[in-house]
């Protein structure tokens, strides 16, 4: 049997770009919120009554985070579950089953595009929100308004449209006292968060260039089925499709980004970049990016992302200031480049480290002792910072913050169901075939 295409019409895959008025919404300083009130650094969470968790989303992430919070301290519930697929519902719930010694209800357990609002309406109090990123806003929104405190991946939107609808919703929750831990995982990690002390305090001096890095090999992707309609196939191959991720400089290289905004304090006004498709086999993304992005005050950084095999790789941030550098995460170095200090790695031997429990340790920890933690609007503003960089690459323009900022984008379908889907598949092509009047 021949393999369906996938039927699209004709629509602007860029989306618009509002010119008129610039809408300029408040951001918290990277530096002055990258360290919340709450207890960090914890080994584990403090006990308390049982601390019951709706999962929405089932897939590898999802049940990854959902065992990192069951791990985080005691008396923790995994108490609903829902996904699109009832497969992979079935695959975290025996997951999360075994390693909790206890079932998960039948009544608890929803699959569905609308299973994410049956969880609200149970008596979880926290939930861990990991489907793709599309629908971050939505499912991020339905939680505060039902008051639940939140843990959700990165990234937390895939456009200008989700990035405003997170930043209005992190208000609410702060308004509510909801505690709210985002997936960057490195503003909870030992050595990053001891450097960054050092940086803050002065340590290399002014801060004047930066760049970072995610490059490695091909990510995963899932090839169709004879059976999946158009839908399926990309919700299953998520994170090769745009509308769904955000290409790979939002949904992956966002956490290098992240860092640079957080040690800067700042984020990025402009940005040109380039960037294209060589070597991807599903999806409309790109798989490489490389972008110059411009902060306020003149200062500039290189950003660098590639998802390629048989290429150098280099994960990694590095910020350079008037009296030293930094790799950000365990080493200050001098202007001679000799080492200024080094992170006792010893301490990582003794606690384990590990930044993916960690979070789900100061979110607990907040919940418990009711201090404020709300990590949303910063992870909102490094998405944003990658989501334009990604515009300009695929425009080949140069995009200013307040233009994307008050853009009208909103990247996929209104209306969500197994079948066709009423969108236009397009790899982006930046600029013109020739000067005009050639």
């Amino acid at each position: 049997m021949e393999k369906k295409e996938l039927k699209w019409s004709r629509r602007d895959f860029i989306g618009t770009l509002t010119a008129a008025g610039a809408l300029m919404l408040a951001y918290g300083n990277g530096r002055g919120m990258a360290q919340s009130s709450a207890s960090r650094m914890l080994d584990v969470a403090p006990n308390g009554p049982l601390l019951k968790v709706g999962l929405i989303g089932c897939g590898g992430r999802g049940t990854g985070a959902a065992m990192n919070f069951l791990a985080a301290g005691p008396n923790l519930e995994i108490a609903a579950l829902a996904d699109t697929f009832q497969d992979r519902l079935n695959n975290a719930r025996a997951t999360v089953e075994e390693r909790m010694g206890k079932k998960i209800p039948d009544g608890h357990c929803f699959v569905g595009f609308d299973g994410f609002k049956k969880v609200m309406d149970t008596d979880v109090e926290m939930v861990i929100l990991a489907t793709p990123p599309h629908f971050r806003p939505e499912h991020f929104a339905a939680a505060v308004n039902a008051g639940k405190h939140v843990f959700m991946e990165k990234p937390v939107a895939v456009d200008p449209v989700g990035i405003r609808m997170i930043m209005e919703t992190a208000d609410k929750a702060t308004t509510l006292g909801l505690k709210v831990v985002t997936g960057t995982q490195r503003r909870h990690q030992h050595d990053y968060v001891e450097t960054y002390k050092r940086i803050a305090d002065g340590a290399i001096g002014e801060i004047v260039a930066a760049r970072c890095y995610w490059n490695q090999g091909q990510l995963w992707y899932r090839e169709r089925q004879e059976d999946w309609s158009d839908m399926e196939v990309m919700l299953r191959d998520w994170v090769n499709w745009c509308w769904l991720s955000g290409d790979h400089i939002v949904e992956q290289h966002v956490h290098n980004i992240d860092v640079i905004n957080w040690f800067t304090g700042m984020h990025p006004v402009k940005a040109v970049g380039f960037g294209a498709r060589m070597r991807r086999v599903t999806g409309d993304q790109y798989d490489f990016f490389n972008i110059d992005f411009e902060m306020a005050n003149g200062m500039h950084v290189h950003s660098m992302c590639r998802q390629i095999h048989g290429c150098a790789n280099n994960v990694s941030e590095y910020i350079v200031g008037t009296k030293g550098s930094t790799n950000c995460r365990d080493t200050i170095y001098k202007e001679d480049g000799n080492i200024a200090w080094e992170y006792d790695s010893s301490i990582k031997e003794i606690t384990g480290d590990t930044p993916y429990v960690q979070e789900h340790i100061d979110l607990i920890t907040a919940i418990r002792t009711n201090q404020p933690i709300n990590e949303a609007k910063n992870t909102a503003i490094s998405t944003m910072t990658a989501i334009m960089g990604r515009q300009s690459a695929y425009t080949g323009r140069e995009m200013a913050w307040d233009e994307m900022m008050a853009s009208d984008m909103r990247l996929g379908p209104t209306e969500y169901a197994m079948g066709d889907v009423d969108l236009e598949a397009v790899i982006p092509v930046p600029g013109q075939d020739r000067p005009q009047g050639s």
